[in-house]
This record gives C-alpha cells, sequence and structure tokens, in this order.
C-alpha cells in the first residue's frame, strides 16, 4: 500500500497486519490491548468529533501527556482532518505553555491527567480556546473526558471523513514541534507527513524488527525521535506496549520481553551502574567472575574479531553472566536504538558484548528525526560513531567542521519564524545542523561537538565541552558536569556526584556520609576524591583542555529548575549565571597568583 500521509498506516495496518494488540496499556494492574481495528474506529470516532468542535484543515491542536494509546489515538485522527498537532512536554513550565498556545493559535487540546489540567488551565487564562475544547484521557471531576469526544463523534457520518481526508497532501503540515532550545523561546519546528514519513523510509533498512515483535515505549511522544520510531513501527506492524512510567521499566520489561526499544544514554547508563552496584555486592569467586565478564566486555568491539581465545571466553562469559543481564531486560530483545545524545563508548561495547546491540543514532527535530544510525549488523556499527547516513539523504561536513544536511526529512522551516528559517540554510539549500562533526573510514559519522557550545580560552585555543563532559560522565560517581573557562586561562568543571554512588564509596573508605548534600560536597576527602578522579579523566586530553579545577554542586540541575532542557541537555547559560560567583572563585585566586608573580 502507498503511505503518503501518516494516517495511510491505519488501512495499511488493517489489510497487512491486522492484530489483537496494535497497542496496549497497563490499566488496573493489567497489560490490555487495543486491536488494530478498534484503533482504526476511535481514530475516526475521535476525527468526527472534532469536526463537531468545529477543528479543521490546518487547525492547531495540542497534546501534552505521558506516552499512552490515546496520545496516538488523537495524533491520527488530528491528521486525518489536515489539522496540524502540536505535542509538548508535560515538564515545562507554565509560561511555555502559554507561549507555545499563543504562537501557534491552538484551538483544542488534549491533556492525560489533573496536574497537567490545572497548568493548562492556569496557561489559557485570558486566551481565546474554550473550556469544552480541552479533553483529557484520566477521567477528571469538571473536566471533558475523551469518551465524551468519542461520543460526539458516533453523531456524525464516517463517510464525511472521506473526502476530508482526501484532501490532505503529503507536504500539508503535519505538526508543530517547539524546541527549548538551550537559549531562548521556544522554536516551532514544522514538519510535514512527508518528513516523517521519508524518514521511515530511508531507516527502514536498519531496523530489525517484524510483524511478530513487540516493542516497549516510555521516551515521550512529544519528542520527534520516539514519534517517528512509532511510525516505523507501525508500518511494519510491531505491536506497541506502553511502559506505566519511568520509575517502573524494569517490571515492565520483564513483563512485556519486547524485541526492541529506543531509549536516551542517561537510561542505559543507569541501567548499566545498577548492574556494576550489584556486582560489588557480590563475594569471592561469583565477584571474580563478574568482573572478568565486565572487563571482557569492555574490550568488545565491533569492527574486530579478536581471535579464538578471545571469543572463547566471550562465549563462556555470556553463559555465565551476561545471560543474566539479557533476562532483567525481558529475555527477548534484539536490539536497543538510542539517541537524543552521546552514549559513552563503553556501554555500547558491553551491551553488545552481551549480545544485546545497540544502534546509537543522530539527528534533529529538525530532519524528522535521523541522520544517521549505527546498524544491526557488526560491519556496520563502529562504536564512538553514530553510524552510517541513512538512505537518501546528503551529508557534508563544512570547512569549520559542522555537519551539513539535505533530504526529504529536512522540515519547512520555524513557524512565524522566515528569518530565523532563512538563517538555517545555506544558499546551496544545505541545512546546517549546529554540531561539529567528522566522517570516519569516509562512512561512519562521528560528533565531537555543539558548535555553538565551545568557546576558546584566553590563549585563544577552543575548548569542546561536550568531549569533556561525556568522559568525566565515564565515571559512576559523577552525575552531572558543565565545562567552564571561557575566555579565562584554564576550563573548570562544576560537577554534581551521583549520591548513591558517592554514599557508597564513603562507606568503603570510612567517611562520615550522614550528613546533607551540602555538607557532603564540602568534605575534604570527598573534594580529593573527586580533584583525583577528574586528574585521571584529563589523561588523553591536550594541556589547555586538561580541566584544572572543579567545585562540587549539591543539587541536581532540572527541567523544572530551568536548568535543562526537556530533552535533557544542559542550558549552559542558565547555569552559568546560577552559579556566577562560585565561577568566578575558581579563578580569582589563579587570577590573583598571576598578579603577584608579576610584581
Amino acid at each position: 500500500m502507498d503511505i503518503r500521509r501518516t494516517f495511510d498506516i491505519l488501512p495499511h495496518l488493517q489489510q497487512k497486519y491486522n492484530k489483537p494488540d496494535c497497542f496496549a496499556s497497563k490499566i488496573n494492574g493489567q497489560w490490555t490491548p487495543i486491536s488494530t481495528d478498534e484503533v482504526a474506529t476511535q481514530v475516526n470516532l475521535v476525527s468526527l468529533g472534532l469536526l463537531q468542535l468545529g477543528i479543521g484543515k490546518n487547525d492547531k491542536v495540542a497534546i501534552i501527556a505521558m506516552n499512552r494509546p490515546e496520545w496516538i489515538l488523537a495524533d491520527f485522527a488530528i491528521s486525518q482532518l489536515g489539522a496540524t498537532s502540536v505535542p509538548m512536554y508535560p515538564s515545562i513550565t507554565v509560561e511555555d505553555y502559554k507561549y507555545i498556545f499563543t504562537d501557534a493559535g491552538v484551538k483544542a487540546i488534549f491533556v492525560s491527567d489533573q496536574k497537567l489540567l490545572d497548568k493548562v488551565r492556569e496557561a489559557t487564562q485570558g486566551l481565546n480556546i474554550p473550556a469544552e475544547n480541552v479533553f483529557s484521557f484520566d477521567k477528571l471531576p469538571n473536566a471533558r473526558h475523551f469518551s465524551e469526544l468519542l461520543e460526539l463523534g458516533k453523531k456524525g457520518n464516517p463517510a464525511d471523513l472521506e473526502p476530508i481526508k482526501a484532501a490532505v497532501e503529503p507536504d500539508d503540515l503535519l505538526t508543530l514541534i517547539y524546541t527549548s532550545g538551550t537559549t531562548g523561546q521556544p522554536k516551532g519546528v514544522m514538519l510535514t507527513h512527508n518528513n516523517i514519513l521519508s524518514n521511515c523510509r530511508n531507516v527502514k533498512r536498519f531496523v530489525p524488527v517484524t510483524s511478530a515483535d513487540k516493542a516497549l515505549s516510555f521516551l515521550p511522544l512529544c519528542h520527534i525521535f520516539e514519534r517517528m520510531v512509532t511510525h516505523l513501527y507501525l508500518i511494519y506492524g510491531v505491536s506497541i506496549y506502553y511502559a506505566e512510567s519511568m520509575e517502573v521499566i524494569a517490571d515492565n520489561l520483564r513483563e512485556v520481553k519486547p524485541q526492541i526499544f529506543t531509549t536516551v544514554p542517561r537510561l542505559l547508563e543507569k541501567v548499566y551502574d545498577k548492574i556494576v552496584a550489584k556486582g560489588h555486592q557480590l563475594d569471592g569467586v561469583k565477584k571474580n567472575l563478574f568482573f572478568w565478564a565486565l572487563d571482557l566486555g569492555l574490550k568488545y568491539d565491533t569492527q574486530k574479531d579478536q581471535g579464538f581465545f578471545y571469543n572463547t571466553q566471550l562465549a563462556l562469559a555470556n553463559k555465565l553472566i551476561f545471560n543474566k543481564w539479557r533476562e532483567a531486560l525481558g529475555g527477548n530483545l534484539r536490539c536497543i536504538v538510542s539517541g537524543g545524545g552521546a552514549l559513552q563508548p563503553r556501554l555500547a561495547r558491553v551491551f553488545w558484548a552481551a549480545g544485546i546491540r545497540v544502534m546509537e543514532g543522530y539527528g534533529l527535530t529538525e530532519t524528522s528525526p535521523v541522520i544517521a544510525v549505527g546498524g544491526y549488523e557488526p560491519e556496520n556499527n563502529m562504536i564512538g560513531t553514530v553510524g552510517p547516513i541513512i538512505d537518501n539523504t546528503e551529508v557534508k561536513i563544512a570547512q569549520d567542521g559542522e555537519i551539513l544536511t539535505k533530504s526529504e526529512s529536512v522540515m519547512k522551516g520555524y513557524y512565524n519564524k522566515p528569518e530565523l528559517t532563512t538563517k538555517e540554510f545555506d544558499e546551496e539549500g544545505w541545512f546546517h545542523t549546529g554540531d561539529i562533526g567528522e566522517l570516519v573510514n569516509g562512512r561512519f559519522l562521528k560528533i565531537t561537538d555543539r558548535k555553538k557550545e565551545m568557546f576558546k580560552t584566553s590563549g585563544g585555543k577552543y575548548i569542546a565541552p561536550q568531549v569533556i563532559e561525556s568522559k568525566l560522565k565515564e565515571s559512576p560517581l559523577v552525575e552531572q558536569c558543565m565545562v567552564v573557562g571561557d575566555g579565562q586561562k584554564f576550563p573548570s568543571a562544576l560537577v554534581i556526584p551521583s549520591f548513591d554512588d558517592l554514599k557508597a564509596w564513603c562507606k568503603r573508605n570510612s567517611v562520615d556520609c550522614n550528613c546533607a548534600n551540602e555538607e557532603l560536597v564540602k568534605n575534604e576527602k570527598v573534594v580529593k576524591m573527586y580533584e583525583d578522579l577528574v586528574h585521571k579523566y584529563n589523561n588523553g586530553f591536550a594541556q589547555w583542555e586538561q580541566v584544572k579545577k572543579i567545585v562540587l554542586l549539591p543539587k541536581l540541575w532540572s527541567v523544572e529548575t530551568g536548568e535543562m532542557t526537556p530533552t535533557l541537555k544542559v542550558k549552559r547559560k542558565i547555569i552559568s549565571n546560577n552559579n556566577k560567583e562560585l565561577i568566578e572563585s575558581l579563578y580569582q585566586h589563579a587570577s590573583e597568583k598571576h598578579q603577584a608573580e608579576k610584581h
């Protein structure tokens, strides 16, 4: 079947992969499936219900909810009308909601729960969005429930939808995704049906799934990565099970036993750290075997056959140790696709060694999103890179190292921001990603830094902070960090410990940790340990890149504090302003010492 618009996936599913569990979610403690036919029926009812409210072509409808079947039902229903979905992160501020509702001209809103409904009501005060156009997925007092929209839809005639759907073109606007970025107001990225579907077509051969498979979904659907992958799953006929929450992912993996899931690197880091922490709790032979297997895993290389002796040991390690890792992830996992940030190579090595293939990808909201992805086959996956460029996608590296791209998946532009759109494309039509990278062996793309985040020391040397930060975060003792030093003689770092791991270290080293985090980060032994840690990780960096000073902070940066984006990227300017005096104190002594030497 020719899938030209996203909603064409529904008849394709009904004809080719009609299943009892197209989607599934946990209701009252039980996994509850929704069949393919029921999905198609409900989507049509929601479309007809929205028509009754006066929603039509080019109107904007917001979706604010964690992942669940209703999210996708609403999304398809909106798209069938030629209207535009505006997915939003549940975690952003009321001010951001208000800005997006106003900028997009939102006419109706879907929300999941009471907390989000309260935020929406506050944000819509004074805006021309009728209260009766706000629907909740949970049953809430004083709110119109999703089922009311389905009932409203039953008053309409499904035949009326056909000419409306027929009028929707592949290049019509499908969705407006507002990227918060690390500076300034959110920007509405305009993506068409063809933008997302072309990305699905171009990554299809890289993703090893069939209609017999199940996927667990927990990355936010408002993020383009999970959204595109969802369309890809459905094109393949993969059943999608929606996780209850991030807190019970481990339980859900064991219950669903999926063949695939997508993730961000931080979740894999936490899984790895928990496994290693359990290894430390073992005794004697079991502990020795665990760390023998781990060391083998850290040497794994997809691009190199390490010979009979290594392969024999690895096969034994898989039988004795790594089989338990696979069981903990459900036992059926074929691969994990990682995106949204840099994956530490050591994680990829260990998971590949354990028979869990990690495919790291790269892209932007503006590119729908995938530009490159590591293959499922070892020969198409080079650890430390984001893999080969996907099909029908052009990439070139500019003279300054910036990655430029062209493809059908590149956005139409930024909504209401023509000047900004023009700025991101050059005269030859190349989209400027803002990322610095290189092609390894002529085919594997490697990301080295964000162009806008590089800074220059007073000595004129450029520093790529993300590379250094990624290295420091290889330690399980480091939860978050940010390298600073623009215009200074040397780089320094703000470091936030992983407090659970730090307290375990304290107990092993007889350091009192029965105190508040604010006191713990000032403990001389703790500070010395982190200074030694940073000194160790400085190896491999040029002299001018090495972090000379650190300061430990007691509280995590978060979306709620405004110091992280919803995709968990640090907002450097805000963090720098919030810690201005601390950062200045790192360089004050060096400046005083320099002055003394001059005299």
